[in-house]
């Protein structure tokens, strides 16, 4: 089978691999679109385990079924978690299903950005999601992203009737934008470098849309009756947007930073002054639970969040490497989907 094969962002090969092999317990899946991730055209993350096939927003067709399968069948239309937790631990247990050591060692093989991959049998067990037919597979690529958005913004107790400040108009800040809109929150306000993706976060249910270079806890005010945000969602790992939110936090709100830094990066932080009196929670989010594929996948046959809008590229798997530049770019393009079978 054709792989996409990653060595870093601007050498991106197709490859040949042998179609996986399944086993008991195993699914393999004809991979029919592949949503390249934000964290896809992360170097600093990926660059030591080079070469890799990436590719973990999937949507396919189940090809084959191991032995002992009793769920699923050859036919199916399926979107996967490439991440699954063992359920058992004491951090699931609590409710913290993406802190699992399991979570964190689990993964299909050997990437979305092939012609099929094989689900292990954990995987099969609490990771695969049956499509209804009103889905489609690029629709399904998006299940996973908008799975981390859905805790994320549970983390941060997003509520309706808030008031929610979105930092970084790139794929998960607009994911972000479009689920508080469907939350019903009070408004939602989004920043941006780039003009082509305020214009984006407009479309796709913004009220306001600002530049991230103008004075945002000024503009801010102004567009939310003399209050900073109750939310502020920080959608990128710069250390100035970080600076940005705790500057644009009400009161009582809450802070979530939703992407990393770049690594050994430290933020200077005055616990009295920003925290302490404002009674401020600054928080993180990493990845999704199965509940959460669920719900997302819910929310998009519903059509709450319209994901389709997002997509701007749809690409064929000789032309991979082309959608890692357009993400890495991150000009104008949003959402790119690989179609592994074109």
């Amino acid at each position: 089978m054709r792989v996409a094969m990653w060595y870093n962002n601007r050498d991106v090969r197709i490859e040949e691999m042998p179609v996986p092999e399944i086993g008991p317990g195993e699914l393999l899946v004809r991979i029919e679109a592949s949503g390249i991730c934000g964290s896809d055209v992360m170097e600093w993350y990926r660059l030591d385990r080079a070469p890799l096939v990436l590719g973990h927003e999937i949507g396919g067709q189940i090809v084959e079924v191991g032995e002992g399968v009793y769920s699923y069948q050859v036919g199916d239309r399926v979107t996967a978690a490439h991440h699954v937790p063992c359920n058992v631990c004491h951090y699931c247990l609590t409710g913290h299903h993406t802190a699992c050591e399991t979570l964190r060692q689990t993964n299909f093989y050997p990437g979305g950005f092939s012609e099929y991959v094989l689900l292990p049998e954990i995987n099969v067990d609490r990771g695969v999601f049956l499509l209804p037919d009103n889905v489609s597979y690029e629709e399904a690529a998006f299940v996973e992203p908008l799975a981390c958005v859905l805790r994320g913004q549970r983390i941060a107790n997003v509520m309706p009737g808030s008031n929610v400040l979105v930092i970084g108009s790139g794929i998960t800040g607009l994911l972000h934008v479009m689920l508080a809109r469907s939350l019903g929150v009070g408004r939602i306000i989004a920043t941006d470098i780039s003009q082509y993706r305020l214009e984006a976060a407009k479309r796709l249910g913004a009220d306001v849309a600002i530049h991230s270079r103008e004075d945002v806890p000024t503009r801010l005010r102004e567009a939310n009756s003399g209050r900073l945000a109750d939310t502020v969602i920080v959608c990128t790992g710069a250390i100035s947007a970080i600076d940005q939110a705790l500057k644009s936090v009400d009161r009582g709100g809450t802070v979530l930073l939703f992407a990393p830094t770049d690594p050994g990066v430290t933020i200077p932080l005055s616990i009295n002054d920003l925290l302490f009196r404002n009674d401020i929670t600054l928080t993180t989010s990493y990845a999704g639970s199965p509940t959460d594929y669920q719900t997302a996948l819910d929310l998009i046959v519903a059509g709450t969040v319209p994901v389709r809008q997002m997509i701007t590229n749809r690409l064929g798997l000789a032309e991979t490497g082309e959608g890692f530049k357009l993400v890495v770019e991150a000009d104008e393009s949003i959402k790119v989907i690989i179609e592994p079978q074109r």
